[in-house]
Protein backbone atom coordinates (compact mmCIF):
# COMPACT_ATOMS: atom_id res chain seq x y z
CA UNK A 1 0.00 0.00 0.00
CA UNK A 2 1.34 3.57 -0.94
CA UNK A 3 0.47 5.71 1.63
CA UNK A 4 3.29 8.35 0.06
CA UNK A 5 1.24 12.20 -0.63
CA UNK A 6 1.74 13.06 -3.81
CA UNK A 7 4.43 16.18 -4.75
CA UNK A 8 1.93 18.71 -4.18
CA UNK A 9 0.82 17.94 -1.18
CA UNK A 10 4.02 17.17 0.09
CA UNK A 11 4.52 20.91 -0.55
CA UNK A 12 1.32 22.41 0.76
CA UNK A 13 2.17 20.19 4.20
CA UNK A 14 5.85 21.70 4.57
CA UNK A 15 4.39 25.47 3.72
CA UNK A 16 1.80 24.61 6.21
CA UNK A 17 4.19 23.62 8.64
CA UNK A 18 6.67 26.68 7.64
CA UNK A 19 4.00 28.83 8.07
CA UNK A 20 2.94 27.45 11.83
CA UNK A 21 6.21 28.07 12.69
CA UNK A 22 7.38 31.69 11.27
CA UNK A 23 4.13 33.27 10.85
CA UNK A 24 1.45 31.93 13.20
CA UNK A 25 4.55 30.88 15.67
CA UNK A 26 2.61 28.08 17.46
CA UNK A 27 4.59 25.52 18.47
CA UNK A 28 1.60 22.82 18.85
CA UNK A 29 0.03 23.70 15.22
CA UNK A 30 3.51 23.22 14.28
CA UNK A 31 4.49 19.87 15.77
CA UNK A 32 0.75 18.96 14.92
CA UNK A 33 2.10 18.77 11.41
CA UNK A 34 5.03 16.21 12.43
CA UNK A 35 5.02 12.00 13.18
CA UNK A 36 4.85 11.12 16.77
CA UNK A 37 8.63 10.11 16.43
CA UNK A 38 9.70 12.96 14.46
CA UNK A 39 13.51 14.64 15.18
CA UNK A 40 14.80 17.82 13.78
CA UNK A 41 18.23 18.30 13.62
CA UNK A 42 20.16 21.60 13.20
CA UNK A 43 23.25 19.70 11.95
CA UNK A 44 25.97 22.52 12.67
CA UNK A 45 25.10 23.09 16.32
CA UNK A 46 23.20 19.65 16.71
CA UNK A 47 19.68 21.85 18.32
CA UNK A 48 16.31 20.34 17.81
CA UNK A 49 14.86 17.86 19.96
CA UNK A 50 13.01 14.02 19.13
CA UNK A 51 9.38 13.23 19.26
CA UNK A 52 6.28 15.58 19.96
CA UNK A 53 6.73 16.93 23.92
CA UNK A 54 10.55 17.54 23.02
CA UNK A 55 9.61 19.21 19.67
CA UNK A 56 6.86 21.32 21.37
CA UNK A 57 9.21 22.37 24.21
CA UNK A 58 11.86 23.23 21.49
CA UNK A 59 9.42 25.18 18.76
CA UNK A 60 7.76 26.91 22.32
CA UNK A 61 11.02 28.19 24.15
CA UNK A 62 13.51 27.86 21.57
CA UNK A 63 13.12 28.68 18.36
CA UNK A 64 9.82 30.25 17.58
CA UNK A 65 10.41 33.20 20.56
CA UNK A 66 13.98 32.90 19.95
CA UNK A 67 13.65 34.48 15.70
CA UNK A 68 14.44 38.01 15.08
CA UNK A 69 11.64 40.08 13.83
CA UNK A 70 13.28 40.92 10.39
CA UNK A 71 14.03 37.32 9.80
CA UNK A 72 13.46 36.32 5.98
CA UNK A 73 14.10 33.15 4.37
CA UNK A 74 14.39 33.23 0.27
CA UNK A 75 13.74 30.63 -1.24
CA UNK A 76 16.33 29.33 -4.14
CA UNK A 77 15.94 26.05 -5.17
CA UNK A 78 12.83 23.20 -4.55
CA UNK A 79 13.69 19.29 -5.18
CA UNK A 80 10.59 17.08 -4.40
CA UNK A 81 10.69 13.63 -4.55
CA UNK A 82 8.31 10.37 -3.10
CA UNK A 83 8.74 10.83 0.31
CA UNK A 84 11.49 14.21 0.75
CA UNK A 85 11.85 18.12 0.01
CA UNK A 86 14.90 19.76 0.08
CA UNK A 87 14.94 23.37 -0.03
CA UNK A 88 17.99 25.57 -0.55
CA UNK A 89 17.40 29.25 0.70
CA UNK A 90 18.78 32.19 2.20
CA UNK A 91 18.40 32.66 6.00
CA UNK A 92 18.83 36.58 6.53
CA UNK A 93 18.20 38.21 10.11
CA UNK A 94 19.37 40.75 12.66
CA UNK A 95 20.87 39.39 15.56
CA UNK A 96 19.11 41.20 18.20
CA UNK A 97 17.62 38.44 20.26
CA UNK A 98 19.55 35.64 22.11
CA UNK A 99 18.98 32.55 19.32
CA UNK A 100 20.03 29.74 21.12
CA UNK A 101 18.64 27.25 18.45
CA UNK A 102 21.53 28.55 16.64
CA UNK A 103 24.09 30.65 18.44
CA UNK A 104 24.09 28.68 21.53
CA UNK A 105 25.73 31.11 24.43
CA UNK A 106 25.80 33.97 22.24
CA UNK A 107 24.35 37.54 23.16
CA UNK A 108 22.70 39.20 20.66
CA UNK A 109 25.23 41.16 18.44
CA UNK A 110 22.99 43.75 16.23
CA UNK A 111 24.96 42.00 13.33
CA UNK A 112 22.92 41.56 10.20
CA UNK A 113 23.39 37.92 9.04
CA UNK A 114 22.69 36.19 5.75
CA UNK A 115 23.28 32.52 5.01
CA UNK A 116 22.91 29.93 2.60
CA UNK A 117 20.48 27.29 4.46
CA UNK A 118 19.65 23.52 3.05
CA UNK A 119 16.76 22.02 4.87
CA UNK A 120 15.76 18.32 4.07
CA UNK A 121 12.57 16.94 4.61
CA UNK A 122 11.62 13.71 5.46
CA UNK A 123 7.80 12.74 5.30
CA UNK A 124 5.76 9.54 6.40
CA UNK A 125 2.14 8.95 5.37
CA UNK A 126 0.71 12.67 6.06
CA UNK A 127 3.25 13.88 8.35
CA UNK A 128 6.73 15.01 8.86
CA UNK A 129 9.34 12.77 10.09
CA UNK A 130 12.51 14.67 10.13
CA UNK A 131 13.78 17.78 9.18
CA UNK A 132 17.86 18.14 8.72
CA UNK A 133 19.08 21.66 8.18
CA UNK A 134 22.88 22.64 7.23
CA UNK A 135 24.33 26.26 7.32
CA UNK A 136 27.60 27.43 7.20
CA UNK A 137 28.24 28.34 11.31
CA UNK A 138 31.73 29.87 10.66
CA UNK A 139 30.02 32.29 8.00
CA UNK A 140 27.68 32.79 10.76
CA UNK A 141 30.43 33.10 13.34
CA UNK A 142 32.32 35.74 11.02
CA UNK A 143 29.35 38.02 10.15
CA UNK A 144 28.63 38.82 14.10
CA UNK A 145 32.25 39.60 14.62
CA UNK A 146 33.33 36.26 16.29
CA UNK A 147 35.78 35.00 13.99
CA UNK A 148 38.49 36.55 12.09
CA UNK A 149 37.76 36.22 8.27
CA UNK A 150 41.47 37.06 7.85
CA UNK A 151 43.20 34.54 9.57
CA UNK A 152 40.45 31.81 8.39
CA UNK A 153 39.57 30.36 4.94
CA UNK A 154 35.88 31.37 5.37
CA UNK A 155 33.63 33.41 3.65
CA UNK A 156 30.79 35.99 5.53
CA UNK A 157 27.67 37.36 3.48
CA UNK A 158 29.30 37.02 0.17
CA UNK A 159 28.54 33.14 0.47
CA UNK A 160 24.63 34.64 0.10
CA UNK A 161 25.57 36.24 -2.72
CA UNK A 162 27.05 33.85 -4.29
CA UNK A 163 24.20 30.84 -3.25
CA UNK A 164 22.02 33.48 -4.87
CA UNK A 165 24.12 34.88 -8.01
CA UNK A 166 26.26 32.27 -9.86
CA UNK A 167 28.16 34.82 -11.99
CA UNK A 168 29.36 36.32 -9.32
CA UNK A 169 33.62 34.85 -9.19
CA UNK A 170 35.09 31.89 -7.40
CA UNK A 171 37.95 31.09 -5.68
CA UNK A 172 38.68 34.17 -4.47
CA UNK A 173 39.76 32.56 -0.89
CA UNK A 174 42.39 30.75 -3.19
CA UNK A 175 43.85 34.46 -4.39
Amino acid sequence: MNTTLPEADLVRLWELHTQLEFATKDASATVATMTTDNYVNHVPVMTGGRGRDEMIEFYGKHFIPKMPADTSLRLIARTVGKDRLIDEFVFSFTHDIEMDWMLPGIQPTHQKVEIPMVVVVQFEGDKIACERIYWDQASVLAQIGLLDRASLPITGVEQARKFENPQLPSNELMR
